[in-house]
């Protein structure tokens, strides 16, 4: 492990060991999870684990799939949901994994390993923020693809690269794109002034759908659920092709098609607005 000056290491895979193994020690750590919130036929123990130990269990079965997918769903969930401890718990889980992708990218390198590691590491944060999809198996694979493409793609970018000819010289023929082209936000504002796409879904709708964030945060900072919002966003994806399938999204619309889509969207925000009183009469406390 190399340490800088301050005592603090230079690696960030060494300063993430270093800070799960602070929030982590003994005899009071905070990072722990109720297995016996899970399914039974995990095989996992049916009490209160801390981190480490759950990570050690986790690496002396390896073929423990369904308790893996549980495990790291929760941690995933957490990492988004409740705070940055939680995300160096998850980093601290998966360091065994990231050690080795750093090891192997580390063969015939002749930069800073540390680079390597920090590459690594951001691959892994950001698919553990945005990329990673609970509803999908094996959610822990999906992070550790992500690390080692990060690591791996640093790699690829020290290659000594041969130019070519002038591919304004060389591609010939037009060069135009075919509709629809732009930037899909351009579609999507298209969508929302015609009514194909609610307003208040716009931002959810490009996050989740373009930006490939991760859900559960979007759902949390607009009040519903993951099921419900999941269940929105699929209603739209089927409302947005079924206008672009009829042109409406890059052609010109008739004052009656714009009309009819508005009438809709009206109705779709009478019914939202009649299930959010329905809502807040169930949860009014009744007075005694």
């Amino acid at each position: 492990m190399s340490v800088s000056n301050t005592g603090w290491p230079t690696s960030a895979l060494d300063a993430a060991a270093t800070a799960f193994a602070a929030l982590t020690c003994e005899p009071d750590p905070p990072l722990v999870l109720d297995c016996a919130a899970f399914d039974t036929d995990t095989g996992l123990p049916r009490k209160v684990v801390p981190l480490p130990a759950l990570r050690d269990w986790l690496l002396r079965h390896p073929r423990a799939y369904t308790a893996r997918d549980e495990v790291w769903r929760e941690v995933i969930r957490r990492a988004r949901l409740d705070g940055p401890h939680w995300v160096v718990g998850a980093v601290g889980m998966a360091l065994p994994a990231l050690r080795q992708y750093a090891a192997r990218l580390c063969e015939g390198y002749d930069g800073d390993p540390a680079d390597v590691d920090a590459e690594i590491l951001t691959g892994f944060l950001t698919a553990l923020r945005d990329r990673v999809d609970l509803a999908r198996d094996a959610p822990y694979a999906g992070l550790c693809r992500a690390a080692w493409r990060a690591g791996h793609e640093l790699r690829l970018r020290q290659r000594p690269y041969c130019p070519v000819e002038d591919i304004e010289h060389v591609a010939a023929g037009p060069r135009i794109p075919k509709a629809p082209y732009g930037h899909p936000d351009l579609l999507v504002r298209r969508a929302v002034t015609l009514g194909v796409l609610d307003p208040e879904d716009e931002q959810a709708y490009i996050d989740v759908r373009l930006g490939r964030r991760a859900i559960e945060p979007i759902a949390d900072a607009n009040g519903v659920s993951v099921d419900a919002l999941r269940m929105r966003l699929s209603r739209i994806d089927f409302r947005i092709a079924e206008a672009l399938a009829e042109g409406l999204l890059t052609g010109v619309v008739s004052p009656e098609t714009v009309t009819r889509l508005r009438v809709r969207a009206g109705q779709r925000g009478q019914r939202r607005a009649g299930r959010a009183r329905a809502a807040r009469r169930r949860i009014v406390p009744v007075s005694t």
